[in-house]
């Protein structure tokens, strides 16, 4: 009976929860400001949040929409943009593009224009990774939930989706015109 009580009372050292410490915000007199907690140092960048690449992460070149994208367009990437593009664009703007997805289909009144128009095809890259990030007109911004490379995926969909449907014979390679004159 004392071995365990020995035991049980050698298990109960407080040494870790009674160590010295300053609660947030608390008055110190360690510092002469009187401040508990310490500022940043200068500089100072949360972990994974430095941007170096100012171009990735707003899409502008100055204060103008970019032309380009950021890194090279890969099937992957066209698959992930395709992905993103289902989850959060779609519902509004179809998986067609054409602006008149199930939220407009369900009543909502004034939908999203076609990225087909004109001036949507002539829009530099940049301009769309903006709209998606910061939102435009009524669409809420989804930079938030979309992380920077998956907007630049979309956008690059986006493309795609507007290649497909303004697309050419001359736009194919030799190998699939042969397979188009085949088929004929």
């Amino acid at each position: 009976m004392l071995l365990a009580a020995l035991l049980l009372l050698a298990g109960c050292r407080q040494d870790m929860h009674d160590q010295p410490r300053f609660k947030p915000f608390a008055r110190s007199d360690f510092y002469t400001d009187l401040r508990s907690a310490r500022p940043p140092v200068e500089g100072t960048v949360a972990r994974g949040e430095l941007r170096e690449d100012t171009y990735l992460y707003t899409g502008k070149i100055g204060s103008n929409p970019g032309d380009y994208m950021p890194f090279p367009v890969t099937a992957e990437v066209l698959a992930r943009g395709q992905q993103r593009y289902d989850i959060y664009c779609a519902p509004c703007h179809d998986r067609g593009a054409t602006g008149k997805g199930l939220a407009v289909q369900s009543g909502f009144e004034r939908g999203p224009v076609s990225f087909h128009e004109q001036r949507l095809r002539d829009a530099a890259p940049g301009y769309f990774y903006q709209a998606i990030s910061n939102g435009f007109g009524i669409m809420n911004g989804y930079a938030a939930q979309i992380e920077p490379n998956d907007r630049w995926a979309i956008v690059a969909y986006i493309r795609a989706l507007q290649l497909s449907e303004h697309a050419v014979v001359g736009d194919l390679p030799e190998a699939d015109k042969q397979k188009l004159e085949a088929a004929q």
